[in-house]
């Protein structure tokens, strides 16, 4: 009888426990990222180089996926025109067995775009150079943990249908 009443105690004890409410999570539903779009020249004044600060309306966490395309060309549908993207790091060899390099790093904070490689810059042709367009998708780090493939701007946009495009100046 002892042990029924003991029970009995614990029971009504766990019942009637109440407390704060925790905060609220996160809501349910689709997944959001933002796509950022911004165009700029390597030269050597800017030793082949280019960066900028994420916008003050855009939120990125350390933890967050931040993944970078280069439009490397436009070709022609009957759609119309469609853009191919391209993951960085990536290569483009010459003829003479040179390599040029586009790739970037960031923080939370900003992204930078530079070249590397074993060619010299002055020989490039200014449309390797000037004009490069690139598209920086931060991807929160939920959403990024269950979607590996991350190396493709088409798979990312149907992933996240919700994503909104910045183009930056």
């Amino acid at each position: 009888m002892k042990k029924i009443a003991l029970l009995l105690v614990v029971v009504i004890a766990f019942l009637g426990c109440e407390g704060d409410r925790g905060p609220q999570g996160p809501p349910g539903g689709v997944e959001r990222g933002i796509i950022l779009e911004t165009t700029g020249d390597f030269t050597a004044q800017n030793e082949y180089s280019f960066g900028y600060e994420f916008p003050n309306t855009v939120e990125v966490f350390e933890s967050d996926v931040v993944q970078v395309f280069l439009l490397e060309e436009v070709i022609d549908d009957v759609s119309g025109p469609v853009d191919v993207w391209t993951p960085l790091d990536t290569s483009f060899f010459f003829d003479d067995g040179s390599q040029l390099v586009y790739n970037y790093n960031h923080t939370f904070f900003d992204v930078q775009f530079f070249l590397g490689g074993n060619v010299n810059f002055n020989t490039v042709s200014n449309d390797l150079l000037l004009g490069q367009t690139f598209r920086v998708a931060v991807i929160p780090a939920d959403f990024a943990e269950k979607n590996p493939n991350l190396n493709s701007m088409e798979a990312i946009m149907q992933a996240l249908p919700n994503a909104e495009i910045i183009k930056l100046k």
